[in-house]
């Protein structure tokens, strides 16, 4: 409904404000009701998906959008270490008065950069935003896949570096908390890696790569439900991977749901976001419960099912499955993407007859020696 540059500049800014609330606060209360306000506005990761889907060209829009995605996570990692780190040698005050300096850069970075975008959709009230996004949760079957999956995959991913800090805090490792926050650099090498394969993932078709990817969490998952607790090394392996591939599911994902709508981008990112919450809510919880209950390789045995259950729900539909299928592979396999012609044809318009118009069309040539070529008609 807005103009996203002067929303999204809005909101940093009153994060950065509320932030110095944190840093000044004597009081619990106080302090609760300013993180909750703080929660509030602190969206722009999630707002800025969509709009780099939207300015995208659709050939790049998977390599586009891991660039963002990969920030998203680098700055979660970045701050478990940060913070931990700050806290350690300093105080606990010290962590906010330094979020509020990145995020005044942030602010000034975003002024200079971030492009003005009209806004898409004006015909929708606030409340009709809502009913819309529902419709789409329960009558898209696509939706609907990737919100179950989304929502199961951020269970899994919150759950591994939460528990992760108890398994490397207890026997047989008893590692400090500045050590343990260093295992977000291993994390943060998955991370990094997947821009780099953009390209190769805007060839793949979304569901090919959301599935191998999902395949592959569920083999690092199992490398640390048999050894995780054992030996370090296995951590370090499952670290690596479960960071990577989950990157590498999450924009898979992000393409796919994308591609139901392109003025509902927004109201997608949003359905998909509150999935991602509620998954990260769900892992912390239970993960918790069930690694102080049960141990450590019960809880790694859990979330590895968790993983199944992402399959399963994949495979439901496959790849080229019609959108109002909730079941089947009709469609074909069909591995690869197929690229956009660059031979545009501009044909006639049966409602423009009578007036003049240009049509211009690339057609492929070849002369007596094979060699390709254009020309314009």
């Amino acid at each position: 409904m807005l103009r996203r540059r002067q929303l999204i500049l809005f909101l940093i800014m009153l994060s950065t404000i509320l932030t110095i609330g944190l840093v000044i606060a004597n009081d619990i209360l106080v302090f609760e009701v300013t993180s909750f306000l703080i929660g509030l506005t602190s969206v722009t990761p999630q707002m800025l998906i969509p709009l780099v889907a939207d300015l995208a060209p659709p050939a790049g829009c998977g390599s586009a959008i891991s660039i963002i995605l990969s920030g998203n996570l680098l700055g979660i990692l970045l701050a478990r270490i940060f913070s931990g780190v700050v806290a350690n040698f300093t105080s606990w005050r010290m962590v906010y008065c330094t979020s509020i300096g990145l995020q005044s850069i942030v602010l000034g970075g975003a002024y200079l950069l971030l492009p003005d975008y009209p806004a898409k959709t004006h015909d929708l009230s606030y409340l009709g935003i809502f009913r819309s996004m529902a419709k789409y949760a329960v009558t898209e079957p696509l939706v609907s896949q990737i919100l179950l999956t989304t929502l199961a995959a951020s269970a899994c991913y919150t759950n591994w570096w939460v528990t992760l800090t108890f398994l490397l805090g207890g026997p047989p490792y008893d590692y400090s908390t500045v050590i343990i926050g260093l295992f977000g650099l291993v994390g943060m090498m998955g991370v990094i890696v997947v821009p780099f394969v953009g390209r190769l993932i805007d060839r793949l078709v979304p569901w090919w790569s959301a599935v191998v990817s999902t395949a592959l969490l569920l083999v690092f998952q199992a490398v640390q439900t048999g050894a995780g607790g054992i030996n370090v090394a296995a951590v370090v392996i499952s670290c690596f991977g479960l960071d990577m591939f989950r990157q590498t599911q999450g924009l898979s994902l992000a393409t796919l749901i994308f591609s139901v709508s392109e003025t509902a981008r927004s109201r997608l990112n949003a359905l998909m976001s509150i999935s991602m919450f509620l998954g990260q809510i769900l892992g912390t919880s239970v993960g918790t419960d069930v690694f102080v209950g049960y141990g450590w390789r019960a809880n790694a045995a859990l979330f590895m099912a968790m993983y199944a259950l992402q399959l399963t729900v994949l495979l439901l539909r496959g790849p080229h499955c019609p959108g109002n299928r909730w079941f089947g592979y009709g469609g074909g396999l069909e591995f690869w993407q197929k690229l956009p012609s660059k031979q545009p044809i501009a044909k006639d318009d049966p409602e423009n007859s009578g007036g003049a118009h240009l049509a211009v069309v690339y057609s492929e040539k070849r002369d007596d020696e094979g060699k390709g070529g254009q020309e314009l008609r």
